[in-house]
């Protein structure tokens, strides 16, 4: 049988992007007093490191042109990134799929700009 071995990871707490910190929904939309739905009210939100801010969004947590969270990050407004990593080949960067006439974020990075370097 063969040993699995646990990989740790550092975790970072880190002010939800969506909510600005406030822990309420930003645009109320429930209700003035709903609490956010990516960080659960509490304000913060945490998330493996390294991370980098979302290129889709812009580290905003909410999607370009809309009120709801950002589809790439989750409403995060960061996405944690693997060690060595490149500028996206497919977007160059800019979380955006250039192919896409709706403005979809890119496949090939999931927004973030960035992917794994291959060695």
């Amino acid at each position: 049988m063969a040993e699995t071995q646990a990989i740790a990871t550092q975790r970072a707490s880190v002010l939800c992007a969506f909510c600005r910190g406030a822990g309420r929904d930003p645009f109320g939309i429930m209700s003035a007093l709903s609490t956010c739905c990516v960080c659960g009210g509490t304000g913060t939100i945490s998330i493996e490191t390294p991370y980098v801010r979302c290129a889709f969004c812009h580290g905003t947590g909410v999607y370009p042109r809309s009120r709801q969270t950002c589809t790439a990050c989750g409403g995060a407004g960061v996405s944690p990134v693997y060690q060595p990593s490149k500028t996206c080949p497919h977007c160059l960067g800019m979380g955006v799929d250039p192919q896409s006439e709706a403005g979809f974020y890119c496949l090939t990075c999931h927004g973030t700009g960035i992917v794994k370097e291959e060695n």
